[in-house]
């Protein structure tokens, strides 16, 4: 392997300790709500993961864990109340939500200054437009990752593989934003190997494991693993080919302990910035 490791964890410890500092300076403490809807396994581990964080930081953070039966008017209600919540800062609904549920409806339920997930459309709006507002979570914090490790941004050809609202979207305007020459390869793109290949920044979140090989790569680019897939064997890999990619690649995020780590850092960083502009 010539690729350096991006330690996510660590850089997310970082973060987190910074936030807690800041946390701790303030005279009230910034209110999180996290809405889960059913059982679904991996929703589960990833919420506690964010209550432990949440709670070691000083934030004021409460699961609201509600039946896999719940009704759309119900959830809509739920995520009323926490609009009017004065001390509530932050909201998240967790996805994905049982198929009763319309999710779009939900995200655009949720009031843009409380929306910590940063999926409403009129913080979508000011992404694209370059407006401050809530940016999600997971892109936000592969852009830590890449100045954490020195990536040149300015000018370079970045190409992101998945064209999500959730990631791929909003990944591309970040890098847009950090003037990156940015590509959305999807599906549908020909001659995907060949796309990638051009890419001296390559993002990967498609959800297939280990879909990107490392003939995929640039010698020397800086790959970072957004995908999270458990394999029949009980392994967790990313959507590239770790040991391949590492073997050209000038610098790649493992799975887990990449990515993942990042998108609770930057949860809490956006319930920080939500509390401080209602207060403003």
């Amino acid at each position: 392997m010539s690729a350096r490791v991006i330690d996510g964890k660590a850089v997310a410890e970082g973060l987190r300790a910074t936030l807690a500092a800041r946390v701790q300076a303030l005279p009230f403490r910034p209110g999180l709500r996290v809405v889960r809807v059913g059982e679904d396994p991996a929703s589960g581990v990833y919420v506690r993961n964010k209550d432990r964080a949440a709670a070691a930081a000083g934030f004021d953070s409460a699961t609201i864990h509600l039946p896999a039966e719940t009704s759309q008017d119900a959830l809509l209600a739920q995520v009323a109340a926490l609009n009017a919540d004065p001390a509530v800062d932050g909201i998240l609904v967790q996805l994905p939500l049982p198929p009763q549920i319309d999710a779009q409806s939900v995200i655009a339920a949720i009031d843009p200054a409380k929306d910590v997930d940063g999926f409403h459309p009129i913080n979508a709006g000011r992404l694209a437009n370059g407006q401050p507002g809530l940016v999600p979570c997971t892109p936000k914090g592969v852009m830590y990752l890449l100045r954490d490790a020195g990536v040149t941004l300015a000018g370079a050809r970045a190409l992101v593989l998945g064209r999500s609202t959730i990631v791929g979207k909003p990944m591309a305007q970040l890098l847009l934003a950090a003037d990156c020459t940015v590509t959305i390869a999807h599906s549908r793109t020909r001659d995907l190997p060949a796309e990638c290949r051009r890419a001296e920044i390559l993002v990967a979140a498609v959800g297939r494991p280990e879909m990107v090989r490392g003939d995929w790569i640039a010698p020397g680019a800086a790959v970072i693993d957004v995908g999270i897939n458990r394999l029949a064997d009980g392994r967790l890999v990313g959507d590239v080919a770790f040991a391949e990619a590492a073997a050209v690649a000038g610098c790649i995020t493992p799975v887990p302990g990449g990515v993942g780590p990042m998108t609770i850092a930057c949860l809490l960083e956006n319930t920080l910035d939500a509390a401080l502009a209602r207060r403003a």
